[in-house]
C-alpha cells in the first residue's frame, strides 16, 4: 500500500491529467457529440471518455519536470 501511495504521489500530475481528460472527454460528448451516429470518437460516451483519458494524461504530462542526474 505504501509503494501505491509513493507511486501516486510522484505521478499526481498525471493522474490529475487522466481524471480531467475523462471529465472533458465525457463533456464533450454530452454538448457536443456526433448527431449522426457515424463519428468514431465521439458516437458513444464510453469512446469519447477514454479518448479524453488518453489525450489529458498525454498532456499533462509534459509538465512533469524529469529529476537531474548528477
Amino acid at each position: 500500500m505504501e509503494r501505491l501511495l509513493n507511486y501516486i504521489k510522484i505521478n499526481w500530475l498525471i493522474f490529475a491529467g487522466l481524471g480531467t481528460g475523462a471529465i472533458a472527454g465525457y463533456l464533450y460528448w454530452y454538448f457536443i457529440g456526433c448527431q449522426s451516429g457515424t463519428c468514431p470518437i465521439t458516437s458513444s460516451p464510453l469512446n469519447s471518455t477514454i479518448y479524453g483519458t488518453i489525450m489529458g494524461g498525454l498532456f499533462f504530462s509534459m509538465f512533469k519536470k524529469e529529476k537531474k542526474k548528477n
